[in-house]
């Protein structure tokens, strides 16, 4: 477990994961097999800040893209959340492919794979774009709306350039994939594509030396990244901390790692969803605001 500015670094044997309570349920590892019954009543409401407020730091992402600084910026807030289900009800109850409880810190269910290892080869599948799927011609219009066809090709880009640097014959697989995500209120289309390559022989069983090499992932900060995360840095007035950092499983083989999205923290008594997207010169404040607000879901349904 990576925090987003790499300052954190936490690692578990599989027998410590239990006795330390944290509850991992990802798709070839898993320490849980409760449930817990569905409750009669969801309460979950969000207090997203006011759209003047988010403006402030959109504006100054916006200044610095049209200045040629950055040209994708990933920006993101937290915003409180009111609910009548614990932590650890949301992770048994949200279905997600990746899910992990730290007991009393945070939960998160990302729909989101950062990178895989299987046999040598690597894989990764930036998700970029997403839309109310109860939108008229929902498919099309995210296919084809010029802002998240722009967000999707540049994240692609630099997650093939930053794939390039651990493996060789790197290329694409598949492009623009829907992918149908469920939730308590509406659902989402969201948009992914997927990049391959064949991990390099000074690379193959040194998993912290990928992850050195990959993070900050890509997807979740924009390009290029070293003046973006100075422009991420002074525009969000908070610290993301383990949010959009990366959490994995390793086998001591194969690895199976995930983007720590769709992220809920506690901090004191008060539970914060931190959520964002990926602004671009054609981001318009309106709908960059409202699918920061879309993003504010518990998947169960």
């Amino acid at each position: 477990m990576v925090d987003f500015l790499m300052e954190n670094v936490e690692i578990f044997l599989e027998d410590e994961i239990r006795k330390l309570g944290l509850l991992v349920d990802f798709q070839n590892f898993k320490n849980v097999v409760d449930q817990q019954a569905k409750p009669e009543e969801i309460v979950f409401e969000a207090l997203p800040q006011s759209e003047e407020n988010y403006r402030k730091g959109f504006d100054l992402v916006q200044k610095n893209l049209k200045s040629g600084n950055s040209y994708l910026t990933n920006f993101t807030i937290k915003t409180p959340v009111k609910t009548n289900l614990t932590l650890e009800e949301i992770f048994y109850l949200s279905h997600s492919k990746y899910k992990v409880l730290y007991p009393d810190r945070f939960v998160f269910f990302s729909p989101e794979t950062f990178v895989e290892i299987v046999d040598d080869k690597i894989f990764t599948h930036p998700m970029k774009g997403t839309i109310d799927a109860a939108a008229e011609n929902a498919v099309e219009v995210l296919k084809n709306d010029p802002k998240e066809k722009a967000e999707h090709y540049t994240v692609v880009d630099l997650l093939r350039n930053d794939l390039s640097m651990v493996a060789d014959d790197v290329k694409l697989d598949e492009f623009q994939r829907i992918d149908l995500i469920k939730t308590h209120e509406k659902n989402l289309y969201a948009m992914s594509s997927e990049i391959s390559g064949a991990l390099k022989p000074e690379f193959r069983g040194r998993i912290g030396s990928v992850m050195k090499t990959l993070l900050p992932a890509g997807s979740i900060l924009g390009a290029p990244k070293a003046k973006t995360l100075e422009i991420v840095l002074e525009a969000e007035n908070y610290s993301r901390g383990f949010y959009t950092g990366v959490c994995g499983w390793f086998d001591g083989k194969n690895l199976d790692s995930c983007v720590m999205i769709r992220f809920i923290e506690k901090e004191n008594t008060k539970l914060y969803f931190k959520s964002g997207g990926g602004i671009t010169h054609l981001s318009k404040a309106a709908d960059e605001y409202q699918e920061m607000k879309n993003k504010i879901y518990v998947p169960i349904y």
